[in-house]
This record gives C-alpha cells, structure tokens and sequence, in this order.
C-alpha cells in the first residue's frame, strides 16, 4: 500500500451520501457480510487441521505437498477475509461494526499463524539428501520456489519451541511504534497556527499542507511549533526508538545474523552493498542539490534559506479542475506506451468497481493500493477536483494495481504476492509517464515549470531525503551493535551532521531542526525507506528505456509486472533491464535531476 497526504477542503459526507457508482465493488471478495461470517467461521474451524499434518512433512513428497495445497486453501481464505476487514474499516474507521470485524479477524488470524509456527523448522529439519529427491520429484513442481526461500532461511531458524515463542512475541513486539504512534497522533498537542485563512489546528496531518503553504510566516510557525512539542518529548521518543532499534538487533542476534542491516536484507536477497552504494551515489551527486536550494533561494527571494522554505513549492500549484473522468482519461493516455491491452483493462478497472473515489466522514486519508490475490486490486483514493496532484496520486495507485493485476494472472498464488523492493517501481513509473506527457504538452511556462519543479521536489523527497533516512538508520544500529548508547544528544548530533551533509553550506539549519529526527514513523521498520529510493531510480530508468526503445524494451517490463514473486528482486529488475546491484541506475537517476535543475533554472528566467 502506498499513502500520501491530501489536502482537506470541504466538509466530509457520510459515507451513506456516497453515490455506489462511486464506491469501490468488494463483491470479489465477499458479496456482504453474512457471507463474510461464514467465512470467518470456516477459517477458525481449519486451524484446528493444521495441527494433523505436524510430524509428517518429511515422510515423503505427497505428504509435503498435502500440507502445502492445504496452507494455499487456508491462505487464501485469510487473505480475502483480512483484505475485506481493512477495506471496510479504511471506508469510515469510526464504524463500531467495521472495528469489531476487524478485530475478530485478527484475533483468528494470530491464532492461526501461531498454530503452523511449527512448519518451517519442520521442513528444513528434512535432511539435505532427501530434500533433494523431494525437489526433483514432479509431486512438488508448484512448491519448488517457495520450499527453495523456506530452504534459504535453514541456518537462521531456531526449533520448534524456540519459533513459538518468538511467534507469540509478535503482538507485544510492536509496542515501541504503537506507543510512538499514540503518542505523536493522539497525546501530543501543538496548538494553532494564524493563517491568511484564519487560525489552523496544527497537527501531524495538517503540518504536511502548513509547511507547504505561500506565506512563509506560516511555514516558520509551524516548523517551530511543531518541532517544540517533540522537544517536551524528547526523552521519551529517544527510548521509544531506542527500544525498536534494542528489538531489531535482538532479533538478528537470534537468528544468527551478523547485523540488523543484513537480516533485514536478508528476505530479498539484497546484499549490503546495494544499500552502501546507493548512500555513496547520493553522496557523489549532492552538488546538483544544492545548486536547486541555491536556485530555490532566489527564486523565493530570502536573505536565508530554512528546511521550512525547502519544499514549498515555487510554482503555486496551478488553478485547474478535473473530474475523476477527466483524470482517468489523462493517465490512460499517459501510459500508452505500455500498450493497449495494459491501458484497456486499467480504464476498465478505474471506471467500473477498483476505486473508492471520493472523501467520505471517518474514510482512511491519502490513498492505497490493495491487491489479493481473490480480487480486483482495489484502489482508496480521497480525490479531489481542484487538486492537481491528485492526478499523480491516481497514476501512483494505478500503477500498484496493475502490477497486482498481472501478478495475479500470471502466478499460483504461494508466489504471487511481490515484494515491498520491487513494490514502489510499477508506481513511479507511471508518475514518469504522466510527467513527461503533460510536459511534452504544455504550451504554458508557468504550467510547465510547475511540472519540471514537482518532478525536481519528488526526487529529492524519493532518494535524497529517503537515503538520508536509511543512513541515519544504518548507523543507530551500528551504534547500538556496537554498544554505543542511542541518547537524546547522540540521536541529535548525528541527525545534524547528515541535514548539514544532504543541504549543503547554503541552507541554514537552525538548532532545533534535529529534532526531526524524533516524528519519523518509518524508522520503527528499520531498512524500509531505502526502498523508496531504489524503487524510484530503477522506475526512471526503466521508463527512459520503454519510452526510447521498442517492443523488446515493453515485454520486458510488463515481464518484470507479470512474474509476481516468482524470483528475487535484484533479478526481476535485471530482467527488465536494470541491474540495481550496481550504482549506475541511481547515478542515472540523479543525472535525470541535475538536467531537470538546469530546465528549471532556464524556465524561471
């Protein structure tokens, strides 16, 4: 799922008021709720067969195989029993009956996992020589990727009683994040801001459209505003991170991984040096960076630059208005190089059932992509007319669907479900093809200008500020491995350094900005945000490859789409052209920004 911020400008209606036409169709998953109970009853009384086939995955390759279609008949019931439950609380989360269902999914979903906690330590006790007649027996043939990942893991997984306690450790292993969570969202309190629009609550939601805003006054308020409530809270958001990075080097421990970083990578079968040489190329293309915030200075006419004057945008957004039709028919037009088939069933899909259009009272904000492999990869969105950007955000969550339309055709489903890795570059990649279209097309500076300068503020939100994170990250934990203490003063003085490295001499970094560093949501799922930027560099160059090349370059990435989670990532993506495990695609990347810099510049002239 990927979510975005959106701007609140109306009040809400109930969700009752929400034309159907403009609802997503959940009938694919269930055609109500008293199917959806059977269902759920159904699920619960399985769980007690996966006990009976403990004891029998090594007798021989019918016996594995019995217990594997089971967890696929098993696996598939879960998956459209939890997508249905999150689909309907994300309609209005204040509806008791959306939160009691979801509730009681969950509750026979732990159950469920707990109860097959046995199964991996069980094949991989399987001793090698018989694991290989199993493999090259024709019984297995549907199993043989998932029984090679489950084989891959053998000397990181612990025996029976050792995985069951550490299956039952998995609710309360999150308590750092949902204590952080609850406490930024819900028990922080940052007052009001004054706005030409009259007085503004500041919260985590409205500070992402404050710190946007034309009036700098207000950007500077809510930048120092915001960032003193993190500082009445510092020492308890300090041990609540510290805590989560305590449990990420516990874990590798465990399971006999030399560092958090490699454990982490260890599922996608990334190698550190991915995640190093993506920091290194960042670093060795700074320059072209703070040639923008130099251009951005002059544009915005300040004596000073501040990290509260680096993300508004120096084109107001332009005044224009289109319906959701008039968006479906821009980003399907935008997407014709990836052919007709791939165009024809997303304009279906978009016009006739997989979107939840329009904002509703207590509906999920930004927008998602939801894909299973037992229904249409519906699609959340809160869209707004007056709102260009919301046109990407439809072009992003296309993309995402699309990659679960052709993963669920062209796979069974123990390896449909891709990874987060390779997750971000189907959506990027058709925000590039938005992009380039609309420029291509516009015959207004101003207009065009805004597009170049949105591109511009994307990179550096997706791989410059995205690296900046994953290093920040990369050395916590190094730190704490190393028995170094995460302090209030040693987590600020290392988030200093990194602002004063990534925004160059001529950004003054005033002395509460370190505490940013504190309100980052994803630094409690360690080495995650480096994905959004390799998932964005591979998405430039794979889209500068369609659009310039021919039939070969266009089956390989609808290729890359279909194979689901059939192979590695770093090999999908080479399939399709791009061989992220060197640093030429973020080199590539970066060299894309550093020409959109100099158009900007031209067109600001």
């Amino acid at each position: 799922m990927s979510i975005q911020d959106q701007k609140i400008t109306d009040e809400p209606k109930d969700r009752s008021c929400i034309p159907v036409c403009d609802c997503w169709d959940l009938s694919k998953l269930f055609k109500d709720e008293d199917e959806w109970e059977v269902a759920l009853k159904e699920f619960d009384s399985m769980i007690a067969k996966i006990e009976g086939f403990k004891g029998t995955l090594g007798l021989s390759p019918e016996k594995l195989k019995e217990c594997l279609e089971f967890n696929n008949k098993i696996g598939i019931l879960d998956e459209r029993l939890g997508y249905y439950a999150q689909l309907r609380m994300s309609e209005d989360g204040g509806d008791s009956s959306s939160q009691g269902r979801l509730a009681r999914y969950m509750n026979i979903a732990s159950r469920s996992q707990t109860a097959s906690s046995y199964q991996t330590p069980e094949i991989q006790a399987i001793p090698d020589e018989t694991m290989e007649q199993f493999l090259s027996s024709d019984v297995l043939k549907d199993f043989v990727i998932l029984l090679e990942k489950i084989l891959r893991y053998k000397p990181h997984i612990l025996s029976e009683n050792e995985e069951r306690l550490l299956s039952m450790q998995a609710e309360f292993s999150q308590t750092a994040e949902k204590t952080f969570s609850s406490l930024v969202d819900v028990d922080m309190t940052f007052g009001e801001i004054d706005t030409p629009e009259g007085k503004k609550a500041l919260t985590q939601s409205s500070y992402g459209s404050l710190i946007l805003h034309q009036d700098r006054g207000v950007r500077k308020s809510a930048f120092f505003q915001l960032l003193d409530g993190y500082e009445q809270h510092k020492s308890t958001l300090v041990n609540l991170y510290n805590g989560s990075v305590q449990l990420d080097v516990y874990g590798a421990r465990v399971r006999n991984f030399e560092s958090s970083i490699e454990s982490s990578l260890f599922a996608d079968k990334v190698p550190i040096s991915v995640y190093d040489n993506l920091i290194k190329s960042v670093h060795d293309n700074l320059e072209a960076l703070y040639h923008y915030y130099d251009i951005r200075k002059n544009a915005l006419k300040v004596k000073d630059l501040h990290l509260y004057d680096c993300r508004v945008p120096l084109i107001p957004e332009i005044k224009m208005r289109h319906t959701y039709d008039e968006a479906v028919d821009m980003v399907t037009k935008s997407l014709e190089p990836l052919g007709s088939e791939y165009v024809d069933i997303l304009k279906k899909g978009l016009q006739g059932g997989w979107v939840d259009k329009y904002e509703n009272k207590g509906k999920h904000s930004g927008a998602f992509s939801a894909g299973s492999f037992k229904s249409d990869p519906y699609i959340l969105m809160n869209y707004k007319d007056d709102v260009f950007n919301d046109v990407f955000t439809l072009a992003h969550e296309a993309g995402h669907s699309m990659h679960s339309w052709h993963s669920i055709q062209n796979n069974q489903f123990q390896h449909y479900n891709y990874s987060i890795f390779v997750a971000e570059v189907a959506s990027t990649f058709n925000e590039q093809l938005l992009a380039k279209y609309l420029i291509d097309r516009a015959d207004d500076r101003q207009f065009k200008a805004y597009l170049v300068n949105k591109q511009i503020d994307d990179i550096i939100g997706t791989i410059y500020r995205q690296t900046m994170f994953a290093e920040f990250e990369k050395i916590t934990h190094e730190m704490v491995e190393n028995n170094q203490p995460l302090t209030v003063d040693s987590c600020r003085d290392l988030y200093m350094k990194l602002l004063k490295v990534y925004f160059g001499p001529n950004v003054n970094i005033d002395s509460v900005s370190d505490l940013e560093g504190l309100r980052i949501p994803h630094f409690y799922h360690a080495f995650y945000v480096y994905k959004y930027a390799t998932g964005l560099s591979a998405a430039i160059a794979l889209s500068q490859r369609v659009i310039n090349g021919g039939q070969n370059e266009l089956n390989q990435y609808i290729n890359f789409l279909k194979s689901g989670g059939s192979k590695y990532p770093l090999e999908q993506l080479v399939g399709a052209g791009v061989d992220m495990a060197s640093p030429e695609p973020v080199n590539a990347a970066l060299g894309v920004f550093k020409s959109l810099v100099d158009e900007l510049e031209g067109l600001l002239k």
